[in-house]
């Protein structure tokens, strides 16, 4: 008889105790830990299993790029490496009613249309339900095949029937259970047998799994976290209720990169692929406004322009507000310091607010520059030129250091119409097009300089107007 013990599990982020406690000291949340039974050997009454050899491979052998199968989306199949590769499984996850389940449908319709054999395994909807949506996005036709089930074994056992299926959409890995596991549907260990049981079909049969995954409140995928270590690929979906398009991140990817993003637009008749963000970015943007400043960007290999903007008011408060949406709290701080430092702008008596225009979240430190001239802009009361980008990097000792791709960044400008260019000094020489005027800056206090000589210009030619 094998001995059976009690672990208690967090079923918020899968950390086990030995005894019971109404707080998780791993994650901080309350009563989120449950008992599950843990047996050192097989289970009660379960003998053993006894190994079977395996065969062995030499390292040494041809080498072959995975088989890739483009579904179609050209936005999901830039972030996915170019398609989805023959036994990967990905994990995507996303806030309720972003629309994993819309992308989804879209790309299992696509390739059914193309041809291949795709199932959609829904676990949170009936049939009806998939069908009315299937019927808004224009899918009825697609020979896409469908079930609400949520017994792994069962969804395996009809898998494994006839033709190998090249994509499986699991909506969503929370619903699912199996029997293997003496747990309840939706707990940590559920969650983990359930996804590698999956896994494991995967592997064998070479069908493409994708697994939707609920997500906590502070944007993390609920269940454990070994989860994401076992799929080959991590895909978040993000987006605002309040911004009509939507942002498709690979956080991990086995098979591709994983700083390109994909960007969709969600209308009426499902989620529509965005080809060229930066116009969508730069759409509602207001001419001739103080603290408005577009920044040069890369996602990926993929150049986007945005506007970054700032709003700097004398604080009430004794504590003055930082407040910042789309961009790193702790950066923001940096360039506060380095203004005061080097470059003589007093901030200590002002909130500064700084947002990053439509919704989308900066990553990279080259926006510095960007959100320095509209900070300063915004003090001054001085609008920065409307045909001018911004990129570059400030270190803390004021000096502007330069930024990978800086020709794609300035392709990118030109094609939209922009004619001039705040650059490092190192860009200046990357123009592609000689329309493109190139001012480089070595340092922040000389673009600080001419932002605050612009604004007493203006200030100097209202006064002369009065």
């Amino acid at each position: 008889m094998s001995k059976r013990s009690l672990t208690f599990i967090c079923q918020n982020c899968g950390a086990a105790f030995a005894r019971w406690q109404g707080k998780c000291e791993a994650c901080g949340e309350w009563n989120t830990l449950t008992d599950e039974s843990a047996g050192t050997a097989a289970g009660p009454g379960r003998p053993p299993r006894k190994g079977r050899p395996f065969a062995l491979e030499p390292l040494a052998g041809e080498a072959h790029d995975a088989p890739r199968l483009p579904c179609g989306i050209a936005e999901l199949d830039r972030v996915t490496g170019g398609g989805f590769v023959r036994g990967s499984v990905l994990l995507v996850g996303g806030d309720p009613g972003i629309g994993k389940s819309t992308l989804l449908i879209q790309a299992a319709g696509a390739l059914a249309r193309a041809g291949h054999r795709t199932v959609y395994i829904s676990g949170e909807e009936a049939v009806a339900q998939v069908r009315l949506r299937a019927e808004r996005l224009a899918l009825r036709d697609a020979p896409v095949e469908l079930a609400a089930e949520t017994a792994v074994e069962d969804i395996i056992a009809t898998l494994s029937e006839g033709k190998v299926p090249r994509l499986v959409v699991i909506d969503s890995i929370q619903t699912m259970w199996t029997d293997r596991v003496d747990s309840a549907p939706g707990t940590v260990t559920q969650v983990r047998g359930s996804a590698q049981a999956l896994i494991r079909f995967a592997k064998r049969s070479g069908a493409a799994i994708i697994l939707v995954g609920h997500v906590t409140k502070d944007g993390q995928i609920a269940g454990p976290r070994v989860v994401e270590h076992m799929v080959d690929a991590v895909l978040s979906f993000e987006g605002e209720g309040s911004h009509q398009f939507r942002i498709l991140r690979a956080v991990k990817n086995r098979f591709g990169p994983t700083d390109e993003i994909g960007v969709f637009e969600m209308t009426g008749a499902g989620l529509r692929e965005v080809s060229n963000p930066s116009e969508l970015f730069l759409s509602e943007r207001e001419l001739g406004t103080p603290g408005t400043a577009v920044f040069a960007g890369m996602e990926g290999t993929r150049p986007i322009l945005v506007e970054i903007q700032a709003l700097v008011t004398p604080t009430t408060l004794g504590t003055p507000r930082r407040a910042v949406v789309g961009w790193d709290q702790s950066r923001l701080s940096m360039v506060l310091a380095v203004l005061e430092a080097h470059c003589g702008v007093r901030l200590g008596g002002h909130d500064v607010y700084l947002n990053v225009a439509g919704g989308l979240r900066i990553q990279e430190p080259a926006a510095d520059l960007a959100a320095a001239a509209a900070l300063v802009s915004s003090l001054a009361n001085a609008p920065l030129a409307a045909d001018a980008v911004y990129f570059g990097e400030v270190s803390l000792s004021g000096a502007v250091r330069p930024a990978a791709h800086g020709a794609a960044r300035l392709k990118e400008a030109a094609k939209l119409g922009f004619a001039r260019a705040i650059v490092p000094e190192a860009a200046r020489g990357e123009a592609p097009d000689p329309g493109l005027q190139i001012s480089d800056v070595a340092s922040l206090a000389s673009l600080v300089a001419d932002i605050a000589a612009r604004g007493n210009q203006g200030s100097r030619r209202s006064g002369q107007e009065a």
